[in-house]
């Protein structure tokens, strides 16, 4: 659902699959590995791209006592993210991937999944986003990606999938009406990712 991202198109080949001007965005180096925690590249609906922390921490949230909850969401699910008060006042957004991992079996013996689209085609993830107000000042853009039940293609090795997007739903899913956005949390067709065993990737396993 995702645990993990990886980010090997170059920037101009980004800017081309969502549509956009990378006009003054530094590009990265291939990432092969990109984590909770960190820095994702993020299109909101401005059609620009920036960067996000990837984990939200939902703003104004607070628990019995009053004081802010600290939780940090990766992922949203479909079923609750436009009705779940910790998300009140998020936009939607896009981030794009090459694609994403899995892993499976005990600890200390899990099997790395890399999930890509069968015809290497970049993908899109749906996603929310807002800016977390820390103490200092601190303003912190964050994202969170939107998960929906697997497909066929990734249910023998998850029960949740990222909901993905092509291009002509972009405009859908970064466009005012909620409704029409909510009819593309679904999974993706059938027959159109490629799951295989990683190797090769210098990570630890969450």
């Amino acid at each position: 659902m995702p645990g993990r991202l990886f980010l090997t198109a170059s920037l101009s080949g980004v800017a081309d699959f969502l549509g956009v001007d990378a006009t003054g965005v530094a590009p990265d180096p291939p990432r092969f590995n990109m984590a909770p925690g960190e820095q994702v590249l993020t299109c909101p609906p401005d059609r620009t791209l920036t960067q996000m922390r990837w984990g939200m921490i939902p703003v104004g949230r607070v628990n019995a006592r009053g004081r802010p909850v600290m939780e940090t969401i990766v992922n949203a699910r479909s079923e609750t993210v436009f009705s779940k008060s910790a998300f009140d006042g998020v936009t939607r957004a896009l981030v794009p991937a090459n694609g994403w991992y899995e892993w499976t079996g005990e600890k200390r013996k899990k099997t790395a999944w890399r999930i890509a689209r069968r015809d290497g085609r970049l993908l899109a993830f749906a996603a929310i986003f807002d800016v977390w107000n820390g103490p200092g000042g601190v303003r912190l853009p964050q994202v969170a990606t939107v998960t929906c039940p697997p497909s066929g293609d990734v249910k023998h090795i998850h029960d949740r999938m990222g909901v993905l997007l092509d291009p002509d739903q972009f405009p859908i899913w970064l466009g005012d009406d909620t409704e029409a956005a909510a009819s593309l949390m679904r999974p993706y067709p059938d027959g159109s990712l490629l799951v295989e065993t990683a190797t090769g990737v210098d990570w630890t396993a969450p």
